[in-house]
């Protein structure tokens, strides 16, 4: 295989970013072969944007608007100007708590990515580790996928499981996914990014020569 072209990443994240820190260690050692170019939040006080500076990436708060799950129209565009802007190619989402509309995905085509704690299609939406321990399911887990217009129903791209122990609450249940997570990010994202997966349909191919 020959060199592969350094992607640019933005990264929206609502949180902490525990994700994002796991990301871009990843980068940082090699193993995804892409830059952060910038890290956008709705939520001023973010903890991943205090990271970001940390990390010496760019990085801003650009108001929502006035609704509670998604963008307002105004706001949305101010994102993807800000990512067009920053040279970004894929767009990463690490703890992003609103849905993207038509004109966001139109903007990134199969270049939206996300992470959902638990295994897709089971348990989507909010607050997914207390469905499944409300479900008293044996596994749940983690799982990558690409953004569509539905909530958690883009295509798989890679998922991990998690076992669900009989001692287990929400808390100890939610930390233990959230680890895989970190291992499963970074994992995917290199793949991507070193153009070891093929998207055919539904349909995510792995190749790993």
């Amino acid at each position: 295989m020959g060199d592969v072209i350094q992607k640019r990443i933005g990264v929206l994240g609502s949180g902490k970013g525990s994700n994002f820190r796991a990301i871009f260690n990843s980068i940082r050692s090699g193993e995804i072969p892409a830059e952060a170019v910038l890290v956008v939040s709705d939520v001023k006080e973010a903890g991943i944007l205090e990271l970001a500076e940390k990390f010496g990436v760019e990085h801003k708060y650009i108001p929502p608007g006035n609704y509670r799950a998604r963008l307002s129209e105004e706001a949305e565009q101010g994102y993807i100007n800000a990512f067009k802007d920053a040279g970004a190619d894929w767009i990463v989402l690490a703890g992003f708590m609103r849905v993207l509309k038509s004109k966001f995905l139109e903007a990134f085509p199969e270049k939206i990515v996300n992470i959902h704690p638990s295994l897709l299609p089971s348990f989507p939406g909010l607050r997914a580790w207390e469905q499944a321990l409300d479900y008293r399911v044996k596994y749940t887990g983690c799982t990558v996928h690409l953004v569509d217009r539905g909530v958690d129903t883009g295509t798989i791209l890679g998922q991990e499981p998690v076992p669900v122990l009989d001692e287990d609450n929400a808390t100890s249940l939610h930390q233990r996914i959230q680890e895989s997570e970190w291992r499963l990010y970074p994992k995917v994202l290199s793949a991507l990014m070193n153009d070891q997966i093929k998207i055919i349909g539904r349909n995510a191919i792995w190749n790993k020569d």
